[in-house]
């Protein structure tokens, strides 16, 4: 029987045995006596002696509150651990080192400062933990630290926000102010790309240590003042922008004509700022920030948070509840999901690296198995109704929708408008982020500095009391143009000319007034500087301007901003008129080509002969000796130039050839009467050389104007540089153009076309333009590269030649046009040439060679039986000759015997012949209407072509007795 004792002891070990196991179970899921959930430690790490630090710190605690408060029995809790890294970069790194060595935090949210973030991002990726910061230096890379996921927008983000409100206002240049740190430099690189997109130069980079004391900042206030670009943007923190503002009110430059516009951190941190300074140095800032929709949980937060701001931090002024607290609150909102999400798969904690190699003190806290995991979670999460909106991280980088641009007036801002990366700048947004579709693209009125509602142009001339330094180019002639006068003894310069008038027209239609001077620059001097020097002097910043008979060049536009041309554009010639063709006794021979007239007359010999062919077996008039033939030939054929042509034709072949051949001699006859017209009566300018290719042919030499680009041209044009000569005066041009290449001068003028017009309005009877145009830019102002005057004065330009000066000015300088003239579009009559008739001798020579043809045919098949004989070929010839020299029988031929009727009737023709021949004496018996046989019999009834005019009365009478017959 067992000993009751022993039976005791054995009960006691297993109920020992069954808690010890439930202990240890528990201990392997993380619970105890005290709670049932795991724990997982987070860092944080903030500038707890700043207020934005102090803010962050009230949004952590209460939203870890909060997803305490909503959790159910048995969630994971979350352990923060607080560190302050006391504005120091060593104190951060350390307190990072802490929270991974001695309590082995599984996530790090902060550092806030990008300085700080740069050392702990690198433990971050050493152990393998998520190191969630607020840094907002783009230098800060997500890409190249894997576990580095910023938790605030980049100050990059903004750039093309910034850059939407220069465009808006067609503002050219921008200074950049920011402070020498790697919060301030961050952005430059990228504000600078953002504003070369939109065309607009930063003109100068000011940079501010961040322990600038006040006389520094002044004395870069004063350096900017001198700069002509008054539109600033502001990269500063706060306490350095405080100061900033406070010496520019000092300055002057809070006054109207300048525009400051302050970037996000300065815009959504403005109530850190002395309320003090902002009243009174910081009225009509623009600034950005990104964009908080309003909601009922937000409203509800904001008193919670200010409550327990007041419990934590009971001695402190009240402090605003910023951007940056609320997307701490939401960055520690996403983190417990993500916490939440994967603690329950793997137990937090540290994997130890081998203690027997040499390990470095980093390398020694080994790395976390649960922080990968949560990296993957927190690198792609989403809250959709998020305090401060839609926050989504996406690649660990928080993205942008919106931002808000505000304007400050009084002791606070106002909403002046929106900006998103889809659609711009905009007015008003709807409540679901959406764009109204309503005119939408202006920002609502913004009052300026110095209490402005005038939108500050960006630009001002420089307050130091110095005048615009325009360079105007000095010359010996074409003094139309611009004339350089020099007082010997005050040595005043005086500019007068079509140009300084329209410069002087030009700057008084600007907005504004420009002080200015006018500076001489010798073009014609023994050093040859010519305008490409002149030019160079702007770049060259010896002078800000150049006005003068200047043209845009893409040469020169690498060096300076021209203006909108004011002149005509052009490059041509000018040649002497040559000889009056009209006091020349070959002038009728000018109107066709030789070419044309040879042609002319070997298609009137073709035709002769073809007629001669076709009419020689059948018509009288075509027989006869051999020099007669011949003599008919040629004579048939000429006369129908003039339809002189009286002999009949009885072929239709040969009608049929006439037909065709009239008509072309009838266009060859008018055309020919039309040119020589032309040539007899209208007044022509002949020029002497009609293309500018014949001057490299001939190896004539070539005048330019000296100093002008036009040289350049001319080498480009394939002209000998050896036969150039330059000239100053319009009397140079005229005396070289007189004399010659052969006498000292040239075959042509090549230059401008305003120097051209100017040239043959004085010498209109002597010179005539020839050639191409070739295209120019024309004269326009040269201002410095980027200079915020040029789209001005362009505009100005354009207002004054719309205007009814430029025909006042043109009139007073250059006379009136109308007076010589006008040579533009004039047509010079020329000789016709053969391509122009082609067609009408193929036409010609088509029908005639056709009618030959068949004609041919017809006639070898009727002389059919000579080809079958069997002769030899010459004899055949001989007999085929023969029988086409034999006159062809007349079918319409009478009888050699004619009958007693027809006697009588003969007897009482010609007796009615001789009573009209006394009564119209003058009336030929032999008229071609009649033909008389010789005693064979009555002729043919008349038939054939003729172009004889209508007979008289008794003509016809005669005709009609002879066709009664």
């Amino acid at each position: 029987m067992q000993n009751p004792r022993c039976s005791f002891l054995i009960l006691f070990i297993q109920l020992v045995s069954i808690i010890s196991f439930c202990s240890y179970a528990r201990q392997i899921r993380g619970e105890d006596n005290k709670t049932s959930a795991i724990e997982v430690d987070v860092g944080i790490i903030l500038d707890l002696e700043t207020n934005v630090g102090k803010v962050m710190n009230i949004s952590i605690l209460l939203a870890l509150a909060d997803y305490h408060a909503n959790a159910s029995r048995g969630a994971i809790k979350i352990v923060p651990h607080f560190r302050d890294s006391k504005r120091n970069d060593v104190e951060a790194a350390s307190s990072a080192i802490n929270l991974l060595k001695d309590v082995q935090v599984q996530a790090i949210f902060g550092p806030q400062m990008s300085t700080q973030t740069d050392f702990v991002i690198d433990i971050g990726n050493r152990t393998k933990v998520p190191i969630i910061s607020p840094a907002t230096s783009p230098s800060l890379s997500v890409k190249e630290n894997p576990f580095f996921i910023r938790g605030a927008l980049p100050s990059s983000s903004q750039t093309k926000a910034i850059a939407a409100i220069v465009r808006n206002y067609d503002w050219r240049q921008v200074v950049i102010i920011y402070e020498d740190s790697s919060y301030g430099t961050g952005i430059v690189p990228h504000l600078t790309d953002a504003l070369l997109e939109i065309n607009t130069l930063v003109s100068y980079r000011s940079v501010l240590s961040p322990s600038a004391n006040d006389d520094e900042i002044l004395k870069e206030l004063y350096n900017l003042n001198t700069k002509q670009t008054r539109v600033f943007i502001v990269h500063l923190q706060p306490y350095l922008a405080s100061r900033l503002f406070l010496k520019a009110k000092e300055a002057g430059m809070m006054n109207s004509g300048y525009a400051w516009i302050i970037t996000d951190v300065l815009t959504s941190l403005l109530d850190s700022v002395d309320n003090s300074v902002i009243e009174s140095s910081m009225q009509g800032v623009l600034g950005i920030k990104p964009y908080i929709p309003r909601s009922n949980e937000l409203n509800n937060y904001t008193r919670r948070w200010r409550k327990r701001f007041r419990q934590e931090y009971p001695d402190m002024d009240p402090v605003q509840l910023n951007v940056y607290g609320l997307w701490a609150y939401d960055s520690i909102t996403a983190l417990t999901k993500a916490i939440a999400k994967v603690g329950t798969t793997i137990i937090p904690k540290f994997k130890k690296a081998d203690t027997r190699e040499n390990l470095t003190d980093l390398d020694a806290l080994g790395t976390s198995e649960f922080g990968s995991l949560l990296l993957d979670s927190m690198q792609n999460t989403t809250l959709e109704t998020g305090l401060s909106g839609e926050f989504r991280i996406f690649d660990g980088e928080l993205q942008l929708y919106t931002y808000e641009i505000v304007n400050i007036i009084g002791k606070g801002e106002r909403s002046v408008g929106f900006w998103t990366e889809k659609d711009g700048i905009l007015h008003k947004l709807k409540i679901n982020s959406k764009t109204a579709k309503s005119m939408n693209e202006q920002l609502a009125a913004i009052i300026w500095p110095g209490e402005s509602t005038i939108v500050p142009r960006g630009w001002e001339i420089p307050t130091s009391g110095e005048k615009l330094k325009v360079g105007v180019p000095v010359k010996g002639g074409l003094e139309q143009f611009i004339k350089v006068e020099i007082n010997a003894k005050t040595q005043a310069v005086t500019v007068t000319g079509f140009i300084p008038d329209v410069f002087k027209e030009v700057i008084e239609h600007l907005p504004y007034a420009i002080p200015y001077e006018f500076i001489p620059f010798p073009i014609d001097s023994p050093t040859s500087q010519d305008y490409d020097n002149l030019v160079y002097k702007i770049s060259s910043k010896e002078y800000d301007a150049v006005v003068g008979d200047v043209t845009i060049l893409a040469s020169r536009a690498k060096y300076v901003d021209f203006t909108l041309p004011f002149s005509e554009s052009g490059i041509s010639a000018v040649v002497s008129v040559g000889n009056d063709d009209r006091k020349n006794a070959w002038i009728f021979l000018k109107p066709l080509k030789s070419e044309l007239w040879i042609t002319t007359g070997g298609f009137f010999i073709f035709i002769g002969f073809v007629v001669w062919v076709l009419e020689h077996r059948v018509n009288k008039e075509f027989r006869g000796p051999k020099h007669k033939q011949v003599g008919m030939i040629f004579w048939f054929s000429f006369s129908t130039l003039v339809f002189a042509h009286r002999e009949r034709v009885t072929s239709n072949f040969t009608r049929f050839v006439l037909i065709v051949w009239v008509f072309v001699v009838l266009v060859l006859t008018s055309s020919y009467t039309a040119n020589l017209t032309s040539m007899l009566t209208v007044q022509q300018l002949q020029p002497s050389i009609t293309d500018l290719n014949d001057l490299i042919k001939n190896g004539e030499y070539v005048g330019y104007q000296e100093g002008s680009f036009v040289k350049d041209i001319l080498k480009h044009m394939k002209f000998d540089s050896s036969k150039f000569r330059s000239y100053s005066t319009l009397e140079e041009y005229s005396d070289a153009l007189s004399r010659g290449s052969k006498n000292g001068g040239v075959g042509a003028i090549v230059d401008e076309l305003p120097y051209l017009r100017l040239f043959l309005n004085k010498y209109c009877r002597k010179y005539i333009m020839v050639g191409p145009t070739y295209k120019a830019a024309g004269f326009g102002f040269a201002f410095p590269k980027g200079s915020p005057l040029v789209p001005d004065v362009s505009r100005a330009v354009l207002l004054v030649m719309e205007g009814e000066f430029m025909n006042n000015i043109i009139q007073k300088w250059f006379g009136n046009e109308t007076e010589c003239p006008k040579q533009d579009g004039m047509v010079i009559a020329s000789s016709l040439t053969l391509d122009s008739f082609k067609g009408l001798f193929l036409i010609a020579g088509v029908s005639a060679g056709s009618a030959l043809l068949l004609f041919f045919l017809i006639f070898l098949y009727q002389n059919r039986e000579i080809l079958a004989t069997d002769d030899s070929v010459w004899q055949k010839l001989c007999a085929i000759a023969n029988a086409f020299d034999k006159e062809k029988d007349n079918p319409n031929s009478m009888s050699q015997k004619p009958s007693e009727g027809n006697e009588i009737q003969t007897a009482t023709l010609f007796a009615e012949s001789e009573a009209s021949t006394e009564i119209l004496p003058n009336l030929s018996l032999q008229s071609p209407e009649i033909k008389i046989s010789d005693g064979l019999g009555a002729s043919p009834p008349p038939e054939g072509f003729s172009t004889t005019e209508p007979g008289t009365p008794v003509h016809e009478n005669i005709t009609r007795i002879t066709e009664e017959i």
